[in-house]
């Protein structure tokens, strides 16, 4: 499925006029202005999946916001936007097969962390809860307890729960269970499972992060299966070559200068991983014989 069919980016004229009218202000940055452009990206063209790959500094997380931001998507952790987005994403255009649906959003690296984050402490707030409720239980349950008025009503109810209940049913009965039982990756991985629904645009920020490789091999074949017969359509930035692997998707290195579309096997950090597993093989054969 496709939604976005292009998205451009500001003339580099456009961008030093704007420059040009702010030379006597007090703004030592212009940012996002000159991000995108000084890699000579001028138009982005989506298929079902687009990756956009490239290092640190290479502006494909600061491409993803603006498209996020000129679309409108929804999105929970705040990002780096300074005073001049707005400026920017005016510059910027898009054209759509069809309607942007609204349950289309961002999912960030931060959005990932934070809902992990909220689950550990939510988890450690429920265990110490935990412990005060051991506490209460031997205290209701062997107490002498008169109901001297309403005002005690409360008191009463927990007296006659302990001593009706043992004290692993009198806790759980007074306390929900922990949010989540799953190591990290696990929730990260059920965080975009959950997210990403059907019919939907989706921007991925270095979905890998938090997840182990197969947990990222399982992501890939998650997205796969969303936009192929879900109605998903998804634009990701990433360096995880099981991601980069997605049948069908096209990448643009956004390494390179100008911008270019590239097979998945000729990017220089993919080609890094094989180079070095080529020069490591014979040590998995001889401890797979072992």
């Amino acid at each position: 499925m496709i939604y976005l069919r292009h998205f451009s980016f500001p003339h580099i004229e456009q961008e030093y006029d704007f420059s040009f009218r702010l030379q006597k202000t007090c703004y030592d940055t212009v940012y996002p202005f000159f991000v995108v452009s000084k890699r000579g990206l001028r138009m982005l063209d989506f298929e079902p999946v687009t990756i956009l790959y490239g290092g640190n500094g290479s502006g494909k997380t600061t491409a993803l916001n603006v498209i996020a931001e000129k679309l409108g998507l929804q999105r929970d952790s705040l990002y780096n936007r300074s005073n001049f987005f707005e400026d920017y994403t005016r510059l910027c255009d898009f054209e759509t097969d069809r309607a942007i649906p609204k349950i289309s959003r961002i999912i960030t690296s931060d959005d990932v962390f934070d809902f992990i984050l909220n689950l550990r402490n939510l988890n450690e707030g429920i265990d110490l809860k935990r412990e005060e409720l051991f506490e209460e239980y031997l205290e209701n349950k062997y107490k002498n307890f008169r109901m001297n008025s309403l005002d005690d009503y409360d008191q009463l109810k927990k007296v006659c729960l302990a001593r009706s209940k043992t004290q692993s049913r009198y806790v759980r009965a007074s306390l929900p269970d922990n949010a989540r039982e799953h190591s990290n990756g696990e929730s990260a991985y059920l965080y975009f499972t959950e997210k990403i629904q059907e019919n939907g645009l989706y921007l991925l920020d270095e979905p890998e992060n938090s997840l182990s490789p197969l947990r990222q091999q399982e992501l890939a074949k998650f997205l796969e299966d969303s936009a192929r017969f879900f109605g998903c359509q998804f634009v990701i930035s990433t360096h995880s070559p099981f991601l980069l692997s997605m049948r069908g998707a096209k990448i643009y290195d956004m390494d390179e200068e100008p911008v270019d579309v590239k097979r998945w096997t000729k990017l220089e950090g993919v080609r890094a991983y094989f180079d070095f597993f080529r020069e490591h093989e014979r040590e998995f054969k001889i401890k797979n014989l072992g």
